[in-house]
């Protein structure tokens, strides 16, 4: 699908000021995304008769269940209808006490009703149902009868217990939260975590900086080093320090410890005045910048290469580049939670379409950024039963505030997305999925991911809403080389920040194509690959060792004779900039 150049049909001044207003109020999603996805679906609906009488039918048999339910003695019949897995709203024991049980059945055969209503629709585009049905799930999930202290048995018990203190304290969390946001304030116990004091303080020094990155170098922890370096690209719409977070959990950490020189980029949190910065740029100035630093430090010698989420994306396309281009700079490529094929981006994907798009392109035209607070509202809106309902009955029905944790910090400091950077990113990547088409260019040409020879370790996660591991898993359709994938359990981000002895329960599945080897599908892939348990961590250091020379000296600090001198310390300035 050819999409337009993001830029090439400017956003015009008067319309850019009232989509940027109304973002304001929308939580920057589309509302005629979402009006026009409902229409058609009602359309389609209304000429459909015998979708009508489906719909007739299922309601009368649900409504008979739940009579027959409701008429039997408490506690004699089992459930007319069981929550899905994820969803845990209603696990406390006292959901089971009439009539408490009438009320969270009731409610989930009419949440059931209505994703029959809403999917299944002859005639509605994919996407449209996808958003109708994700849309009316979410006002629905509004009015659970565990969101309501008269009608959640585990609220009125902790009143009672407490005497209402619980409401009390419920009432002055609230008051507390709306004032920290009226005044941009962090939120409540964000403050005991601060980077390079408790988080990101694995020793290292910055020993390159231009106006996108600094380059973090890190000080080697062992007498002897591997003497292919290892560049980490973290995407850039978060801070890096999900991969550095305290010395436990930290993947950089981890690394250095197992003898590998590890060199971190470190986005510059971009303004207004990186407005024109694009894709090209985070290319070049980014990832390529970095590899000609490190290869004046380490010379010589090809340099393992890992990125994390987009920051594998645009890893992988400087990769196909440098591939392009006939230069041989590293020695093998990794990606953990990265798409390369955009064609089925998962649950993200219902924010993703032209009007959305066009949307956010006003909203960002007046400030010449997205601001990550708004991306941050697409996300919460993903896992609105966790990250929004959940969390008001915790905070202000039950009265409580759990300790905020250190990955909780790092999801709270958010970052900004230059204007020209982000549409080229929806529009190319998302709607175009131009880079693995072979329609993305660089200086005039194509890159292509199938150009690129070096060996590819790909993790995905069973949980992942931003990068599905099926669509990460993809990679074994275009890459002509060998791909080692492995399947973590956890979720986008728990499932990478897993270190040894760090989650009880977590676990892997990893296999490797080689080049003569015929194509698996996932489902087929999942079904026969065996379960390892513990971290992947440790496997994905035996492939790297696998694929690294003997270790010896490790190389300097910065190159200070090539104009390379350390400049700061770690974790640098950029990751501090708010």
């Amino acid at each position: 699908m050819r999409v337009p150049d993001p830029l090439a049909v400017a956003a015009q001044p008067a319309d850019a000021l009232v989509n940027s207003a109304l973002a304001r109020l929308t939580q920057g999603i589309s509302p005629a995304s979402v009006i026009g996805a409902y229409l058609d679906w009602a359309a389609h609906l209304a000429g459909s008769p015998a979708k009508w009488q489906e719909l007739l039918v299922k309601a009368q048999r649900k409504s008979s269940r739940f009579a027959l339910y409701a008429a039997q003695p408490a506690g004699s019949w089992e459930p007319c209808i069981e929550p899905l897995p994820q969803d845990r709203r209603f696990e406390h024991p006292d959901w089971r006490a009439r009539p408490f049980n009438l009320l969270q059945q009731g409610f989930l055969l009419v949440q059931q009703w209505w994703w029959n209503a809403t999917t299944g629709v002859r005639g509605v585009q994919p996407h449209h149902e996808q958003l109708v049905e994700f849309m009316t799930r979410q006002w629905l999930d509004m009015f659970s009868p565990s969101n309501f202290p008269l009608t959640n048995p585990e609220v009125l018990r902790e009143t009672a217990h407490r005497a209402g203190a619980n409401l009390v304290q419920g009432a002055l969390n609230w008051w507390d939260d709306a004032l920290r946001v009226a005044a941009n304030r962090p939120h409540t116990g964000l403050e005991r975590w601060r980077v390079g004091e408790n988080l990101a303080v694995t020793p290292g020094k910055v020993v390159y900086r231009n106006n996108l990155i600094e380059l973090i170098q890190y000080a080697p922890q062992t007498d002897e080093v591997r003497p292919e370096p290892l560049l980490i690209v973290p995407s850039w719409i978060m801070k890096y320090y999900i991969l550095d977070l305290q010395p436990h959990n930290s993947l950089v950490k981890f690394l250095v410890g197992r003898g590998y020189s590890v060199f971190l980029i470190s986005w510059k949190n971009p303004t207004a005045r990186e407005r024109e910065l694009g894709l090209e740029d985070y290319i070049k100035s980014g990832v390529l910048a970095a590899l000609d630093a490190i290869g004046k430090i380490v010379p010589g010698t090809r340099a393992h290469a890992l990125g994390y989420c987009l920051g594998g994306t645009i890893l992988t396309m400087a990769a196909a580049l440098l591939a392009r281009e006939g230069e041989e700079r590293l020695a093998t490529l990794s990606l953990l939670a990265a798409e390369t094929d955009f064609e089925e981006p998962g649950e993200l994907s219902l924010f993703i379409d032209e009007s959305q798009v066009s949307f956010l392109e006003d909203m960002m035209f007046t400030r010449g950024y997205l601001d990550g607070k708004e991306m941050a509202g697409a996300f919460a809106l993903l896992g609105s039963r966790d990250l929004v309902w959940s969390r008001m009955v915790h905070d202000y029905l039950m009265g409580r505030r759990d300790e905020v944790s250190d990955l909780t910090a790092w999801n709270a400091d958010a970052t900004r997305m230059p204007y020209r950077m982000h549409s080229e990113y929806l529009r190319r990547l998302y709607l175009g999925n131009d880079f693995t088409e072979g329609r993305f260019m660089v200086d005039g040409r194509p890159i292509a991911l199938s150009d690129i020879r070096v060996p590819i370790f790909a993790v995905g996660t069973e949980r992942d809403h931003v990068s599905p591991w099926r669509s990460v898993y993809k990679i074994n359709l275009f890459a002509d080389t060998a791909v080692t994938f492995l399947l973590a359990s956890g979720g986008h981000n728990v499932g990478v920040v897993n270190p040894p002895n760090g989650f009880a329960g977590a676990s892997y599945q990893v296999a490797t194509r080689g080049t003569e080897d015929r194509y698996v599908d996932p489902e087929t892939w999942h079904e026969a690959t065996p379960v390892r348990q513990g971290s992947w961590w440790p496997e994905f250091a035996a492939w790297l060792d696998a694929h690294s020379r003997p270790a010896s000296a490790p190389p300097p600090m910065g190159a200070p004779d090539k104009g390379l001198p350390p400049l700061h310390d770690a974790p640098g300035r950029y990751v501090l900039e708010e």
